[in-house]
């Protein structure tokens, strides 16, 4: 646990805030100095569900990343007047229990799309060329003692031509469609809310099957909410291509795991690379850590530096605008 004083006059006037799990916001790079000068700051770098009301109690300002925050919590916690998230995701936060005592819940967006979006690709080129598979062959000596003046360990994809599938068009899935387009692919998206289209092509709003159907890559930038848990399911993994890529860099619980599992055992695609899971970490023995054709890594994608600046940046922004009385970045159940 940090405690970080803002001075006697900040504290005097300022709320009570705490943050229940700081580590991976500030592993020790980014300060909390913005956001310490709103008020007297607590800062735990992981709490564990049964310790929330105890570490919250007396707060007026609860900031959480991955920190459930749910309805008995919340109704627990009389002071509490804002839930800030530490992320744009807020599905952590019981958001109807929230408005109905009269907190106010505000997310980040934004800050992450160029980080998050680099990365979509860094996994799409992973499962493309395995480079980290032929870079551990190398210094193995393969390449030292072959006869040839180069090899490969396996098929070698382009994606000019080929046809990326976006799940979701806010800020990182139309930046995502566009590194698509920018890679020379045909661009399919899905999204419940009608959008104008890019000023490029080939682009195409589909239905979310024709999108599994025709798509060489499936990429989902959707929240995470009651009515779309495990939506990629056996039926609609059965309509990928065969040797299509999966790619969640969202949230994990939009992906039905086991299914996902019997899909690629069966070859119904070619590879799938998630940097999220249901449940994070994962369990030992979860049925997708020991398969070849699944990339997994450590829900990461957000995490530049950059992005991580912007985002404490934000997160204080956020909460300044709330004690001045008109909040931004509001969100509604």
């Amino acid at each position: 646990m940090i405690q970080q004083d803002p001075g006697p006059q900040a504290a005097a006037r300022g709320p009570r805030m705490v943050v229940l799990d700081g580590h991976v916001l500030n592993p020790g790079d980014n300060p909390w100095d913005a956001v310490a000068a709103l008020g007297r700051l607590t800062v735990h770098e992981r709490t564990a569900p049964g310790e929330v009301r105890a570490r919250a109690a007396g707060a007026q300002v609860v900031m959480t990343n991955k920190t459930p925050l749910r309805a008995a919590d919340i109704e627990a916690l009389p002071e509490l007047r804002l839930v800030a998230v530490l992320a744009t995701g807020y599905d952590v936060v019981d958001v109807g229990a929230a408005a109905a005592r009269g907190v106010t819940v505000c997310n980040v967006p934004g800050y992450g799309t160029p980080a998050v979006a680099q990365f979509v690709f860094a996994l799409i080129l992973e499962c493309c060329h395995r480079v980290g598979d032929h870079g551990a062959s190398v210094r193995a000596g393969r390449w030292a003692s072959g006869p040839d003046w180069c090899y490969w360990l396996t098929p070698q994809v382009e994606l000019a031509g080929r046809t990326m599938g976006v799940v979701g068009y806010g800020d990182i899935g139309s930046r995502v469609a566009g590194l698509a387009h920018a890679f020379g692919m045909e661009v399919l998206v899905h999204t419940p809310r009608p959008k104008p289209a890019p000023g490029w092509g080939p682009f195409a709003f589909v239905g979310l099957e024709e999108l599994f159907s025709q798509s060489d890559v499936v990429s989902l930038h959707c929240p995470l909410t009651a009515g779309n848990a495990g939506f990629v399911n056996d039926a609609l993994l059965a309509r990928m291509r065969p040797g299509a890529i999966l790619v969640n860099t969202a949230r994990g619980a939009l992906v039905d795991e086991a299914a996902l599992a019997r899909a690629l055992d069966r070859g119904a695609l070619g590879a799938a690379a998630l940097d999220v899971l249901g449940a994070e970490p994962p369990a030992a023995g979860h049925p997708l850590l020991e398969r070849d054709n699944c990339i997994l890594t450590p829900h990461m994608a957000w995490a530049s530096q950059q992005a991580r600046r912007r985002l404490m940046a934000q997160v204080a922004e956020n909460i300044r605008a709330f004690l001045a009385g008109s909040p931004v970045n509001v969100v509604r159940g």
